[in-house]
């Protein structure tokens, strides 16, 4: 049993300002598995002073001292890489493999990333008479979701550290065990006080305060549409920055061509892993309308070779976080379901013989409308859509009818047609055929998934503000 009733806040864990008290629940088990604190305004007040107070000192830290204190936070999270991995899939129900190649490979790797961006990033130059100067934005509070958790508080915490600026985390109430894990981390790291602070609770509570608090220069959000409304309504009066990674319902463009078996077999996979519970998974499939008949039938085949289970199981996939999502994912099904959607693996009801923990069959629908209620709502499970298209022009239409702009996917034999594709569809990330990620590239979308970029260089430049100093001509 964990029991994380502190929080990291000026150098040391201190108590917090009550005794309200939340049980995480083991979402393979439905068991408590720990128990943390949940923060008030009174908390974030107190973390925020102090990264206020240490501002000063830490952002004038050379660019050398940065890069060694990143370089030692890498080093002592290869220490504590089988805690991290055990407390992912303890709080998540990840896969173990899973936890270790991909949560923990990702996470340590955008801290590896930043190091080595830092080394030569350009925190001034000259243009004209003038000089322009990077100077960071101040005090950062950083708000990271469940479903990635190490990955996320990695991907927030490196820029803001490496560009000089402080911070005050809040992980996810759902899956909070790596964060305290990532605090230990820095403090071995050596991180001086102030400039890592962490504080638990509730996004309406500890999520507002840190939204609309005065000393706090710029917030950084990863979650729903909603989520990330609130944030930026509560942020408003301090006409403070407001960063934003939200949701998406990704178009995987598969073209006519002889690839097509193999863009629909590796469709499937890609939206089932992590239990679809990921912003940029390929969650609409377009395929040629003439081809749907040997469509379905590799989604169907493929979609039955997802193993589900526990996270030492050895299966494909674990469960979804919590009964509320697995009860909403049911929903979205039944929805499918109601609307005339062609149902062509799994369904609502739980995978064969797993009665405890929050599982779902990976699911499948063909023939399904633009229209429709899971063709037009992000439903981060396992569950995906087949929706037909008549021509190029069209898939590319069908693609950009949606609120979301995070990612897309291009499948086929011609590259040059697939940049001809990837350079009309209204996407922050388009990945063409296999496409591999690219710790460097610029995480974020278009329209309601968000605002600003994370990962890699460009990642830095949404922690820092632009000064001009101009001299005389």
């Amino acid at each position: 049993m964990r029991d994380y009733t502190q929080f990291y806040i000026d150098g040391h864990w201190a108590d917090p300002s009550s005794k309200r008290i939340s049980a995480v629940i083991n979402p393979a088990t439905e068991q408590v598995s720990g128990q943390i604190a949940l923060g008030s305004e009174e908390d974030v007040n107190r973390a925020v002073a102090a990264a206020r107070r240490a501002f000063p000192a830490w952002s004038k830290t050379s660019r050398e001292d940065r890069v060694a204190i990143l370089e030692q936070i890498v080093a002592e999270g290869e220490k504590r890489a089988d805690d991290l991995v055990a407390a992912i899939s303890e709080e998540m129900g990840a896969p173990e493999d899973w936890s270790r190649n991909l949560h923990y490979g990702y996470g340590s790797g955008h801290m590896k990333t930043a190091a080595d961006i830092l080394r030569t990033f350009s925190f001034e130059e000259r243009q004209g008479n003038t000089v322009l100067r990077r100077e960071p934005i101040g005090v950062c509070a950083l708000i990271t979701p469940w479903n990635w958790p190490l990955h996320e508080l990695y991907v927030k915490i490196a820029p803001a550290l490496a560009t000089g600026c402080t911070l005050v985390l809040k992980p996810s109430e759902l899956a909070p065990y790596s964060a305290y894990i990532v605090a230990e981390i820095l403090h071995a790291a050596g991180v001086p006080a102030g400039v890592f602070n962490l504080v638990n609770g509730s996004g309406q509570e500890v999520g507002t305060a840190l939204a609309k608090h005065p000393d706090v220069d710029m917030i950084s959000v990863t979650g729903s549409v909603r989520a990330g409304s609130e944030v930026a309504i509560a942020a408003a009066p301090s006409i403070k920055r407001v960063h934003q990674e939200l949701g998406g319902k990704g178009a995987n463009i598969i073209l006519d061509d002889e690839r097509l078996p193999a863009g629909v077999a590796h469709g499937v996979h890609n939206l089932m892993s992590n239990a679809g519970q990921s912003c940029a998974a390929p969650s609409r499939m377009l395929v040629p309308a003439s081809r749907m008949a040997e469509v379905i039938e590799i989604a169907a085949a493929e979609a039955a070779k997802v193993t589900v289970g526990a996270p030492h199981s050895g299966a494909e996939i674990g469960p979804v976080i919590s009964e509320s999502a697995r009860q909403r994912i049911e929903d979205y099904i039944q929805s499918g379901i109601d609307e005339g959607a062609q149902l062509i693996a799994g369904g609502t009801g739980r995978p064969k013989g797993l009665e405890a923990g929050y599982y779902i069959r990976p699911t499948v629908f063909a023939h399904v409308a633009r229209s429709m209620k899971i063709a037009r709502e992000e439903i981060f499970g396992p569950v995906l859509v087949i929706l037909g298209y008549e021509g190029e022009e069209e898939a590319i239409e069908i693609a950009n009818d949606s609120d979301y702009g995070l990612s897309a996917f291009v499948w086929g034999e011609d590259l040059d047609r697939l940049r001809g594709i990837a350079d009309r569809v209204r996407a922050g990330m388009i990945y063409l055929n296999e496409g591999n990620y690219d710790l460097r590239n610029p995480w974020g979308g278009y329209k309601k998934s968000g605002n600003g970029r994370e990962q890699g260089e460009f990642a830095f430049h949404d922690f820092l503000e632009v000064k001009g100093v101009m001299y005389p001509g």
